[in-house]
């Protein structure tokens, strides 16, 4: 018999954990170094360890940002580009991202991405971008990493981006894979745990909703167990630049297939 998808996520995630926790110790970050924004993505965190063990998330709202200009946000809705919205990874990422489009063919990216911003912040920047510019055919989400620390609640943002969106749209998603180098064995095998929880529940929603495509980061790096010291510096963040060409080059695949 064929494994389905959460039993997939279920074994892979057993594999993800054990092989990050063994590693914790002797891995190296990548060659690039951390920048402002990365150093806070998990910042805000108090030393609790939360209902989920993940630890409590704080605020984000004074955090490292990239944003789009107007102007950049209507060129590139009347290109029929891409909108993206993401967290610190893609405050890292998403400048090489935009580049990588351009040269490929010539898509256009107008981003908001805000660093240790969970989902729901990113969904409201959503509906304010709709609002305010209409959208293109192909929206990006590259949210979740901060959404381990209360995983319950990241269903129902998956639901209203999806609303938001509409049916005559894409709405393409990067799944999870976080566990911080920095925090207790316990706390990382929560995140890990949490990770695979937020990825069930975007492969549950994409059931439902067939214009919801997801982009397999998290199961990228779980087919070759090294990815997840090689590719991931710090246990979340891309490794520069080879766990960001991998990334990226990910998300262009899904974008321009």
């Amino acid at each position: 018999m064929k494994p389905n998808r959460r039993q997939i996520f279920t074994v892979g995630a057993a594999a993800a954990a054990a092989t990050v926790a063994a590693s914790t110790q002797t891995a190296t970050a990548g060659p690039a170094a951390t920048s402002s924004a990365d150093a806070i993505e998990f910042a805000t965190t108090t030393s609790s360890t939360g209902p989920y063990g993940s630890g409590v998330a704080g605020s984000w709202t004074n955090t490292s940002r990239a944003i789009s200009t107007a102007a950049q946000f209507q060129k590139t809705r009347q290109a029929n580009g891409v909108f993206m919205f993401g967290d610190s990874i893609s405050v890292q990422d998403g400048k090489a991202l935009a580049v990588r489009l351009l040269n490929r063919n010539g898509t256009q990216l107008a981003v908001n991405n805000w660093s240790s911003r969970p989902t729901s912040g990113a969904v409201d920047a959503l509906q304010q971008a709709a609002s305010a510019y209409g959208l293109p055919r192909r929206v990006l989400l590259a949210s979740g990493s901060n959404d381990i620390f209360d995983p319950p609640k990241f269903a129902a943002q998956v639901a209203r981006a999806i609303s938001i969106v509409g049916q005559n749209r894409t709405l393409f998603w990067v799944d999870l894979q976080v566990v911080r180098r920095s925090v207790s064995a316990p706390m990382q095998l929560a995140d890990q745990r949490n990770s695979s929880w937020l990825n069930m529940q975007l492969y549950d929603a994409q059931e439902k909703y067939p214009n919801l495509r997801i982009i397999r980061w998290a199961e990228w790096l779980w087919v070759k167990p090294y990815r997840l010291v090689n590719y991931l510096r710090d246990g979340v963040h891309p490794s520069v630049p080879l766990g960001q060409d991998a990334r990226n080059e990910l998300i262009v695949q899904s974008l321009l297939g």
